[in-house]
């Protein structure tokens, strides 16, 4: 293989990964022109239209041109299936092709990171980044931002259903709720989503679209990262392949690792950091033995109730001919209806008893059912209701597969190990039926297809859950920020024991938060830059 120097042969700063965080810190690190900065992706520029229509998600959770298609090792606790790990590979990574909600978490959540020993990291410290973000449709207000790069819209698809759904969730106990990031996270409510005038509202939108034009950054794409670069205990570069090349570029500060939860601990076991037995048994040559590297890894786990439902039009005859004529005329000539939808209409948060009064479930709802064999929505009209566990204990990890940098890494969610996971998904799933069963959605519903009325007993409730759950796309935690022996980024998210590398993403969330991620590692990115630049003019 040719290994040959980039052209520009070196920035200030080289950011590995255009997504949720890399977009944010591209543009902020060469705002004030300062700095040469370099952001390597390894998938494409995001022209195709998909990526922009917000419905999108729903052909590219599954299609190669903009996905790295993941898959978990089997596991005992979910029946040694093999479940599918979807995740951004092109500019604007995950929030290309996600399901567009914005949920923030709770306030203890950063303060849980605060008090694990990690300073600037409390809710206090965090909210002024979330509103820094924001262009709020609403206006600002205490919790919210306008004028940010990020776009946050009421959704302009009200399905009746989902206002009966509310009312349903009313009627079992939950207050509504018509701002989930603000004062309170619980209660029942529309999701607010990343999308304006009918336009998907990725970070490669948000955020690169106004810093493409400077002269300072250079952005490359379908550049697959292979490893770092050392001078003895520091990073000064990486190389990459690219058009069959491989090619090297060096770093004048640092290199930024934001690949994600999956790629930021690949990238650094691949160069040689990370736990001693994983790499030596691979042949890879030892730089720091950071046990933390990979583990720890966390993710939401979500398990469908599904009715079907009568005098109601569903997602699942609105995406048939000839309603779907009318619904591609409407985002047309209006960027409404169907095609202008997120992944789930209400959102649902609730505390199942088992953590206090803490909310720890959450509900993700929509009009629409999925046939479980062919992964395609069904013919007759149906709704589907999915809680997951807002704070798994359960712990797994990342680990490469092999010293090549082109074969995946091995994912071990290690679902439902914790007993607490457990039983707070049983408590959930009753939750969810006893909503079900409320008067408000009397008119509407027909029967229980998944699981089934014949399914009553809480052993035979988490049967179903193995065999039936899947992720809701929110992996973190693998490049732990902290002190300690499993810890791999400091507060100022800089490598244990290396110079000149940070990792800015999901993978730095010491606890996963409690709820969706894309608008955590916005934040997060926004904040690191700040370290970032301070760090810089004060060398």
């Amino acid at each position: 293989m040719v290994t040959r120097a980039h052209d520009s042969e070196s920035a200030d700063f080289v950011i590995v990964g255009g997504g949720s965080a890399g977009c944010v810190l591209a543009d902020r690190l060469s705002a004030n022109g300062l700095y040469r900065v370099v952001l390597i992706e390894a998938g494409g520029a995001g022209r195709h239209p998909s990526f922009h229509i917000p419905v999108g998600y729903v052909w590219n959770r599954t299609h190669p041109r903009g996905n790295w298609l993941y898959r978990t090792d089997p596991q005992p606790g979910t029946r040694f299936r093999q479940i599918s790990w979807p995740r951004g590979k092109v500019l604007g990574g995950s929030s290309a092709i996600n399901g567009l909600l914005y949920i923030r978490g709770q306030a203890e959540d950063y303060d849980d990171w605060r008090a694990l020993g990690n300073p600037g990291w409390g809710w206090s410290d965090l909210l002024p980044y979330f509103i820094r973000a924001e262009d709020q449709q609403r206006g600002a207000d205490p919790f919210h931002g306008i004028g940010g790069p990020l776009a946050v819209s009421d959704p302009s698809l009200r399905h009746p259903l989902s206002a009966a759904l509310i009312d349903a969730a009313e009627q079992a106990g939950l207050p509504r709720t018509d701002d989930f990031n603000g004062s309170r996270a619980d209660g029942a409510g529309y999701f607010q989503q990343t999308v304006r005038h009918g336009r998907r509202y990725s970070t490669a939108v948000a955020y690169l679209r106004r810093a493409r034009r400077r002269k300072n950054l250079r952005i490359i794409t379908d550049a697959h990262v292979t490893a770092l670069s050392f001078e003895g205990r520091r990073v000064v570069g990486l190389r990459f392949l690219r058009q069959g090349h491989e090619e090297e570029i060096r770093a004048g500060r640092e290199v930024i690792l934001s690949a994600g939860a999956i790629g930021s601990p690949q990238i650094l076991q691949l160069s040689g950091i990370g736990p001693a037995e994983i790499l030596s048994g691979h042949g890879i040559a030892i730089r720091s033995n950071l046990r933390g590297v990979g583990a720890n890894l966390q993710d939401h786990y979500i398990v469908d109730l599904k009715y079907r439902v009568r005098h109601a039009v569903t997602v699942n005859q609105q995406s048939r001919w000839p309603r779907l004529g009318w619904e591609i005329a409407r985002y047309l000539f209006g960027g409404r209806g169907l095609l202008s939808a997120s992944a789930a209409q209400v959102n649902l948060v609730a505390a199942s008893g088992i953590d206090g009064l803490r909310p720890d479930i959450q509900f993700h709802y929509m009009p629409a059912t999925l046939d479980p064999r062919s992964n395609e929505l069904e013919r007759q009209p149906g709704i589907t209701l999915g809680p997951c566990q807002l704070r798994p204990e359960s712990r797994g990890s990342i680990t490469i597969a092999s010293p090549d940098p082109l074969r995946p890494p091995s994912i071990r969610p290690n679902y439902l190990d914790a007993e607490r996971d457990r039983a707070t998904l049983v408590r959930a799933l009753g939750l969810g039926r006893a909503i079900a069963a409320q008067p408000a959605l009397a008119p509407f519903l027909v029967d229980e297809t998944s699981p089934g009325s014949g399914i009553v007993s809480d052993d035979d409730l988490l049967e179903f859950a193995r065999e039936s759950g899947r992720t809701l796309y929110h992996p973190a935690g693998t490049c732990k920020m902290g002190r300690g022996a499993e810890a791999v980024v400091d507060a100022r998210l800089r490598v244990h024991g290396i110079g000149g590398l940070r990792v800015v993403d999901a993978s730095i969330m010491p606890i996963l938060v409690s709820g969706n991620t894309n608008a955590p590692v916005i934040a997060i990115a926004e904040r690191a830059a700040d370290l970032i630049l301070a760090d810089a003019s004060a060398a």
